[in-house]
């Protein structure tokens, strides 16, 4: 293995380059052949079964050459084996036998390179569940989906015919080249008087290939972003009559990337008509000094016709390797981005390290707590307040005041620069997330429901009996449009929940809340998009699940928190106000304005 990667190495990495270039090269094969440890004994096998193609390939000129020089040109006669129909019996076997493990060695390669991409793609995958909030807040969903799917995608082609296409024209090229040197050198040197021209041209081709593949990759993810987008909120933008806009914008990044392609289908037309025209050049040179030598007698037509034999099958893997020339580049420049996405160990979510916490009571403190996303601007400044288990505590305060910070800050999806959050006792940062995030439900205003069914979206593939589920829905009230549903528990769920409303799918997310079991409730403004029934229906469901867990909301609709044990006001990430409904009221501070205009 390592003897074929030095080979690619040297096809694929131009003689003058910088080292930090070169070494990130050489890194990124080194990635790829990573991928194929685990499979090496089939690998082994399938290009165990190419060399024995190979071979077979350079014997059966050189059994022609016997035929017409021993037979046809010289006369001799058949002695036992040494015949014509015995030559044409091997000739016809070595196909056969070339034929069959053709066949095998092409299953075999496939179906390793199936099993890599499908590991690969899990890898990629898993990476993007562990990704932290921090990272997915400044990446595109574009960026993220190309990478999952159009750049492993390229390397699929790569494993399955690029790799064991280039260990086969590797090694039929050396086969080829010690064959003609062992039957006449000068011939071979007159046959290879065009390899340099043609090493040129490739060598010139290679930079200006792999910086348009770049291009080609930005590109592709610009434009998965960007559908991806459009279509989440195409309803805003046939609301708003956009459709023109959206229509040039898309335009304007499609033709950038028309003309990324064209310059590779430029690129792509070059190389193998060179090669042909290459082949077809050193045939003519080859038959022309041929011809003079056959003329004087210095060389048997055999060899001459066993040469031309050689030079076709030679250009024919240069052709070849001219062809997947592009697909190599195109692999290197997908596997570049593949990993550089699996390579953010050090930033991904572990949810296993830390103190196991089956259980979490609900008694949540902040102390003296200081956060800024961007390390620069303050979005919580000092905020203290201590929750006790039971209790139902309301944040309040205008836009961009700290209120839903507060709420990632307790499901741990981001760190605090000063000062501690502490869950029963326990610095958050000490607590497995898996456990914290069992122990806490959270209720966004956005609902987002999966494509499935009811039940599928309450229980989150979690082994919860049917009758719970139903149990779940009766508490958060669902029950009241779910029943009404043929299939009850089993009603399809379209993409994003799109066939409910935005009332019945908070309903659903509050089930869904409730199905976790947990010890504290997040409701993070869930009762903002809904209709006055419906909120009659949440609060209904509230008051049934809320005993003896603690109790988190957030509302711009300050009447639904009224009853809250205490209520935080904040202000520009600070804490101005804190007490019942009643005790800020009666201080007739900037609660009770807030109170005032709410209404108003």
């Amino acid at each position: 293995m390592r003897c074929i990667m030095n080979n690619i190495q040297k096809m694929i990495l131009p003689k003058k380059q910088s080292n930090s270039r070169k070494d990130k090269k050489i890194s990124t094969i080194k990635k790829l052949f990573s991928l194929t440890v685990p499979h090496y004994k089939k690998i082994l096998l399938a290009l165990l079964f190419v060399l024995i193609i190979n071979v077979v390939q350079i014997i059966k000129p050189y059994i022609l050459k016997v035929v017409i020089d021993d037979f046809l040109i010289k006369r001799m006669s058949a002695n036992g084996l040494y015949s014509v129909t015995s030559m044409s019996i091997l000739y016809l076997t070595l196909s056969l036998i070339s034929a069959i493990l053709i066949y095998f060695q092409v299953n075999i390669i496939n179906r390793v390179g199936q099993k890599i991409i499908k590991n690969l793609r899990g890898r990629v995958f898993k990476t993007i569940q562990a990704l932290p909030l921090h990272y997915l807040d400044k990446t595109s969903s574009g960026r993220l989906i190309t990478r999952a799917t159009n750049d492993v995608n390229e390397l699929n082609d790569l494993y399955s015919e690029v790799l064991i296409s280039l260990f086969k024209d590797v090694f039929l090229l050396v086969g080829i080249v010690s064959a003609m040197f062992l039957m006449n050198v000068e011939l071979t040197l007159i046959s290879f008087i065009v390899i340099p021209i043609m090493a040129y041209i490739v060598v010139k081709l290679k930079t200006k290939l792999r910086a348009n593949f770049v291009d080609m990759k930005h590109y592709v993810g610009k434009i998965n972003g960007f559908m991806a987008e459009t279509i989440s909120g195409m309803k805003i933008i046939q609301i708003f009559r956009g459709e023109k806009e959206k229509q040039k914008e898309f335009l304007e990044i499609n033709n950038d990337y028309m003309k990324t392609t064209f310059l590779q289908v430029k690129y792509n037309s070059l190389l193998k008509p060179a090669a042909e025209l290459f082949q077809s050049f050193a045939t003519a040179l080859l038959l022309w000094y041929g011809m003079t030598r056959i003329t004087n007698q210095t060389l048997e037509l055999g060899v001459l016709y066993a040469f031309t034999v050689y030079i076709r099958q030679f250009f024919n893997p240069i052709s070849d390797l001219a062809e997947k020339y592009t697909s190599i580049q195109s692999a290197l420049v997908s596997t570049d981005r593949i990993f550089d996405l699996l390579d953010e160990k050090e930033i991904l979510e572990d949810t296993d390290i830390g103190l196991s916490l089956d259980t979490i009571h609900g008694e949540i403190e902040f102390k003296n707590v200081w956060f800024s996303y961007d390390n620069e601007e303050w979005v919580l400044k000092d905020v203290s307040f201590k929750v006790k288990k039971g209790e139902t505590f309301a944040f309040v305060g205008e836009t961009g005041a700290g209120k839903s910070t507060i709420i990632n800050l307790i499901n741990g999806f981001y760190k605090i620069q000063k000062g501690e959050i502490l869950i029963d006792g326990i610095n958050i940062n000490d607590i497995k997330l898996k456990d914290l995030r069992k122990n806490i439900s959270v209720v966004l205003q956005d609902s987002f429901l999966f494509s499935g069914d009811i039940y599928m979206n309450v229980a989150l593939n979690n082994d919860i009996d049917e009758k719970e589920i139903q149990e779940f829905l009766d508490l958060s009230c669902a029950s009241s449009f779910i029943n009404n549903f043929e299939k009850g528990i089993h009603t399809p769920v379209m993409e994003r929940g799109n066939n409910f409303s935005s009332g019945q799918k908070q309903l659903l997310s509050f089930a869904r809340a409730i199905a976790q079991k947990p010890s504290v409730i997040i409701l993070d403004e869930a009762t903002a998009n809904i209709d006055t029934h419906t909120e009659k229906l949440i609060q209904r469901g509230i008051n049934n699940i809320t005993k003896d867990r603690t109790t988190l909301i957030i509302a711009h609709r300050l009447s639904t928190i009224r009853s809250a044990d205490k209520i935080i006001v904040l202000k520009d990430g600070e804490i101005v106000e804190a007490g019942s409904d009643q005790e800020l009221i009666d201080n007739g501070g900037y609660y009770k304005s807030m109170l005032v205009h709410n209404y108003s």
